[in-house]
């Protein structure tokens, strides 16, 4: 492609990083590498969404300091399923099953977070930006092929899930869907469609809330008579960004945990880990190193654990206003130190 992109940058997924993605984007800039195009999933639609919306990297900061985004972040919304008896076991069954998604899960009903369907409420500061030229963004989210009448019946080899791509017309003109076909076999036996589908006609805010919908944390969201899932399709969509740009920036990240691998093979029928081996073959230009982030910020981000006694999940949230606005400045400080730490390391 003639008129490629001069550097992607890929946010992937993780709630709990988006102040750190911030700090990466204005290390970046810093570096002289600002991305031209943003290819965004999971949590990391959410922060592309706040590089959109706001001009510079300090009220890009602000924001993820705010009272509006503070009341979103730290606000308890677990569902009955936050019970050991419940996610718990269900996790548990999983780890034991090695087969690529034997049925049709219920990701419709079963999930730990209650998250509005509508991110308008939530976020007014956010509803208006929708995506443009100016800022090239690439939101990546999927749609469920299947009825929630089907719920536990075998899947017999059919495709479950399609991936969506969600941009500006302008954008999506650019992109060669036949280009962009992953053909390891890890995805060749999945419930993925090898198809893949742009949409351009939702607004920023609608595709972020999409893009963030998580097997068994956050529901799908109905739009238009389809369940639209998250972005965990394609975490990191290295084939799209190699497609798009000449050089590549993606996150180093830390392997699966059991518990993820298994959920992901039980949904989505696929091995995270080996999809992530796949991507490290594939050779991004720059990598920004987060293996070790629950060491590093440990203490400073919204934490899952158990709570014995009552035999639920539960998250650790930050005492106060003022500590969750701290542990945000740790969070930014932590994306911009690596960035700067990896990227001349590699240079």
């Amino acid at each position: 492609m003639e008129d490629k992109f001069n550097n992607a940058f890929i946010l992937s997924g993780g709630g709990t990083r988006l102040m750190i993605y911030l700090g990466m984007y204005a290390a970046l800039e810093e570096l002289q590498m600002k991305p031209d195009i943003l290819i965004a999933t999971c949590g990391g639609a959410f922060a592309a969404a706040v590089i959109n919306t706001f001009p510079d990297n300090p009220s890009r900061k602000e924001y993820l300091k705010s009272e509006e985004y503070f009341q979103f972040a730290t606000i308890d919304r677990l569902t009955k399923e936050k019970k050991l008896s419940r996610i718990g076991l269900l996790s548990l069954q999983k780890l034991f099953s090695k087969k690529n998604a034997p049925l049709m899960e219920d990701v419709f009903h079963k999930y730990l977070a209650d998250v509005s369907q509508d991110f308008s409420k939530d976020f007014p500061s956010l509803t208006a930006t929708m995506f443009s030229s100016k800022v090239p963004t690439v939101l990546i989210g999927s749609q469920i092929l299947f009825d929630p009448k089907l719920i536990g019946q075998k899947r017999k080899g059919a495709k479950l899930y399609q991936k969506v791509i969600f941009t500006d017309e302008e954008t999506a003109s650019k992109i060669d869907l036949s280009a962009i076909t992953i053909t390891s076999e890890n995805y060749k036996n999945s419930a993925i469609s090898g198809s893949v589908k742009i949409k351009t006609n939702l607004s920023m805010l609608v595709s972020a809330r999409i893009s963030v919908s998580d097997m068994f944390y956050v529901a799908p969201v109905y739009l238009d008579d389809t369940y639209f899932a998250g972005g965990a399709i394609d975490l990191i969509p290295i084939e799209l960004a190699k497609h798009l740009a000449n050089k590549v920036t993606i996150e180093k990240k830390q392997s699966y945990s059991p518990v993820e691998e298994a959920l992901v093979r039980a949904v989505l029928g696929y091995s995270g880990n080996q999809r992530l081996q796949e991507i490290e073959n594939q050779g991004a230009n720059f990598q920004i190193d987060t293996i070790h982030i629950k060491k590093d910020l440990e203490g400073h981000y919204i934490k899952k654990s158990i709570d014995w006694k009552n035999a639920e999940i539960c998250f650790e949230y930050p005492r106060s206003y003022q500590d969750f606005k701290d542990d945000m400045d740790k969070q930014w400080e932590y994306g911009y130190q690596q960035t700067m730490k990896s990227i001349q390391t590699e240079k």
